[in-house]
């Protein structure tokens, strides 16, 4: 059955937006590192099966496999490493925000790695994105004040974002490359579990596993639907009405993350929440709208 470019929106939104509520299972008894371990491993499986079926090669060369290895380590370690323990500090709606502030970090980063023109439309979006999520983050500010641990959730979020902003400069060189999608993910992803293995291994966190049926079923949500039915789906609508338009679900993710957080974190909204979302939603928007044609 072929989907409709409104159901892969919705799809890829949907379910992205709900990941931040379900990392919140993954926290616990087992290290945060281990999770995204075993996360993309489970992920980088049904990746590189799929592909198998689909008669796309996994073969590429040596220097290019180090790049598929920065690739990885990057988007899909370090990054969500980080994301993870930042959930541990603070809710996971607010995680989300943080991070929509890529749609403008991009390109910024693509100005000083490529030399892409940067737009003041660009520049105006950053200064509201950030004004928003200062203004999101107000009573965690004022609670790290009195020796809260909200800086530190803040923190791993905000250094989170900056990595997969790398991770994705890194991708549009994969892909001005020529490298095929779906292949160069499967092993970004390997690559992305051996990264958090190694962080592991660093920090002496134990190889355990939680058997409880939360961590084991948010364990295959994020790995098949996470960061497999959905990437398909977001890729798939990129593919039909372009990168521009479709980029857009990153506008929706934190909203749905954030109404979940609010049903299921008890996260309490003020008015300078609401109108450091409506900022950061705003930014999100003017850093995604197509140049105008001269």
């Amino acid at each position: 059955m072929r989907m409709s470019n409104p159901a892969l929106f919705l799809t890829s939104a949907l379910i992205w937006g709900s990941t931040w509520l379900a990392i919140t299972y993954q926290l616990g008894i087992v290290a945060p590192e281990i999770s995204v371990a075993y996360r993309f491993a489970l992920a980088s499986v049904c990746l590189a099966s799929w592909c198998a079926i689909a008669g796309e090669s996994l073969r590429f060369s040596r220097r290019n496999h180090a790049f598929l290895a920065a690739f990885g380590a990057t988007l899909f370690g370090l990054n969500y490493v980080a994301v993870y323990w930042a959930e541990r500090y603070v809710p996971s709606g607010l995680v989300a925000v943080v991070f929509s502030t890529i749609v403008f970090m991009n390109p910024i980063g693509a100005h000083f790695a490529f030399g892409t023109p940067l737009t003041m439309r660009t520049l105006v979006a950053a200064a509201l994105g950030v004004a928003g999520v200062a203004l999101l983050f107000l009573p965690e500010l004022e609670a790290a004040r009195h020796g809260g641990s909200a800086a530190l959730g803040i923190a791993f979020a905000l250094g989170g974002t900056v990595i997969a902003t790398i991770g994705n400069l890194i991708a549009v060189r994969n892909h001005n490359a020529g490298l095929a999608t779906f292949p160069t993910t499967a092993w970004g992803m390997a690559y992305g579990t051996l990264t958090a293995a190694v962080v592991a291994t660093v920090t002496g966190a134990p190889w355990t596993f939680d058997v409880r049926v939360g961590y084991v079923a948010s364990l295959v949500y994020l790995a098949v639907f996470g960061s497999v039915v959905a990437f398909g789906a977001y890729l798939t609508l990129l593919k039909r009405i372009g990168a521009g338009p479709a980029a857009f679900v990153n506008v929706i993710v934190p909203v749905v993350a954030l109404l979940l957080s609010t049903l299921f974190e008890g996260y309490r909204w003020t008015w300078a929440a609401a109108l450091g979302v409506v900022l950061a939603v705003i930014g999100n928007w003017l850093a995604l709208l197509p140049a105008r044609r001269k």
